[in-house]
């Protein structure tokens, strides 16, 4: 018999702020040692009172319109009641009956095609604490409480491990673009509801949640052992299925039973009555609308128009930073196509030798621009304009002044050019002896003394081109 897979996820995508959800203190991210960022607000003292953070709200909001949702006008706050040692009030501040976004829809295109994934809801809460174990003790700290985050809940519209993950990366490429969350170092985490059922049956199968996934490649695995285990079941009798929260092991790569699965009449729910309601007017919407960065799907669609290869696109978009860097420098006249290889391959490499990342990258669009253009007209040659670019990144030289003071806008004539080509072929005779012996690449040693001779400047295409007819003259 075959079996369709049904997956729902749950995603929770820290969010962005300055600030936690109710109190002032910094965001996670913001802590360098353990509960140095916990206030008695976040920490569940008594008699302090949450105040709601706007930006979230802001972000929220934002998040939704990306993922086509309808925007709630009035949204509440409710407490969500479990006891465990890293929630220091027993309860969560989060969103039942008035979620912030519902109703929302992406598409999600794979090698089986195109699926359109209906969002159930958005809602905003806060995130609770860590807890660390180590030997006989366990210690918990308070800095990640009360960090911001939404849960984006998907209807049960999921059909492989494929559309999970490719769903995840454009979540992930989305939010990064629009500046909604990095969406790294736990910053998002995913709950997977599956089950299975006979292809071409309309009732769901028992349904487990594997709980609290960060890795995209954790989570393939996990739905791949966790869905065979399911037709095992069904098919083997190898074990009764019951609806329940599991843990993935990365290790055995197998999930493992948790605890029964709980309903809403568990947590208890009930309004929170130290928060009121929001209410979002038409002039605070439509501020939010004006500032909604541009969809992944078009940004995409305008760079592969401009030249820019697939890869690349994906990388831009991964960075908010990158996509505004590329929108500006381009914004000033610089080529697509060029920028996009002067970002991800020639200022990477200046950062990748001090091991750093793009994300350190600190290069204005302007000198940006400035550099990418005086290569295109001419002004400085490819290698010169790297010199540049290196003085810049790592020293906030400036372009210009840097070109001039060191010469490198010196055009180099050709009788220049011939003398120095002229005293290659002569230093180095196994070289043209290779050549003309039918050694072809015996001329990039050539090539390489006399750009060393002339420290870069001159056009390498017409310098090797001169070179090619210089050894034919041999």
């Amino acid at each position: 018999m075959n079996y369709e897979l049904v997956i729902g996820l749950e995603t929770h995508v820290e969010l962005d702020t300055k600030s936690k959800i109710f109190c002032s203190c910094g965001g996670h991210s913001a802590a360098n040692e353990p509960n140095d960022c916990v206030c008695p607000a976040c920490s569940g003292m008594p008699g302090m009172l949450p105040v709601m953070n706007k930006r979230v709200v802001e972000l929220a909001v934002t998040a939704g319109l990306m993922l086509n949702c309808e925007i709630s006008r009035y949204t509440t706050f409710d407490k969500k009641n479990y006891y465990y040692p890293d929630l220091p009030c027993a309860y969560q501040i989060t969103q039942l009956n008035h979620p912030i976004c519902t109703n929302g829809c992406v598409s999600v295109k794979t090698s089986d095609g195109t699926r359109d994934i209906r969002i159930k809801q958005i809602h905003m809460e806060e995130d609770a604490g860590k807890l660390v174990h180590g030997g006989n003790h366990s210690y918990v700290d308070f800095n990640r409480t009360s960090v911001p985050l939404i849960e984006i809940v998907t209807q049960p519209d999921f059909r492989s491990a494929q559309e999970v993950v490719t769903y995840l990366n454009k979540l992930k490429s989305m939010f990064r673009s629009g500046g909604i969350s990095e969406c790294e170092e736990g910053a998002m985490r995913c709950d997977v509801n599956i089950s299975v059922r006979p292809e071409g049956s309309e009732e769901f199968g028992v349904r487990t949640e594997i709980k609290n996934m960060s890795s995209f490649e954790a989570i393939e695995k996990a739905i791949h052992y966790e869905s065979q285990r399911h037709i095992d079941a069904i098919e083997f009798e190898t074990e009764e299925l019951v609806q329940e929260t599991r843990r993935y092991d990365d290790a055995s790569g197998k999930t493992f039973a948790m605890r029964n699965k709980e309903t809403e009449a568990d947590y208890r729910y009930f309004p929170d009555a130290n928060l009121m309601p929001i209410i979002i007017d038409d002039e605070w919407l439509e501020e939010i609308k004006a500032n909604k960065p541009a969809a992944v799907d078009e940004k995409a669609e305008e760079y592969m128009a401009a030249g820019i290869g697939e890869e690349e696109i994906e990388m831009i978009l991964s960075s908010q930073k990158l996509t505004k860097l590329l929108d500006d420098t381009i914004a000033l006249g610089a080529n697509p196509k060029d920028t996009a290889i002067w970002i991800l391959t020639d200022c990477a490499g200046i950062l990748r030798k001090d091991g750093k990342t793009l994300s350190d990258l600190s290069i204005s669009s302007k000198d940006l621009a400035a550099i990418i253009k005086m290569v295109e007209s001419g002004t400085v040659n490819r290698i010169s304009g790297k010199k540049i670019l290196i003085a810049v990144i790592e020293d906030g030289a400036d372009p210009e002044k840097f070109c001039k003071e060191n010469g490198l806008d010196k055009k180099v004539d050709t009788s220049m050019i011939d003398s120095v080509i002229d005293e290659a072929i002569k230093a180095n005779p196994q070289a043209v002896a290779d050549f003309k012996g039918g050694k072809t690449k015996a001329i990039q040693a050539l090539f390489g003394a006399c750009m060393k001779q002339l420290k870069g400047a001159g056009d390498p295409m017409v310098i090797k081109a001169r070179l090619e007819e210089k050894m034919k003259e041999q």
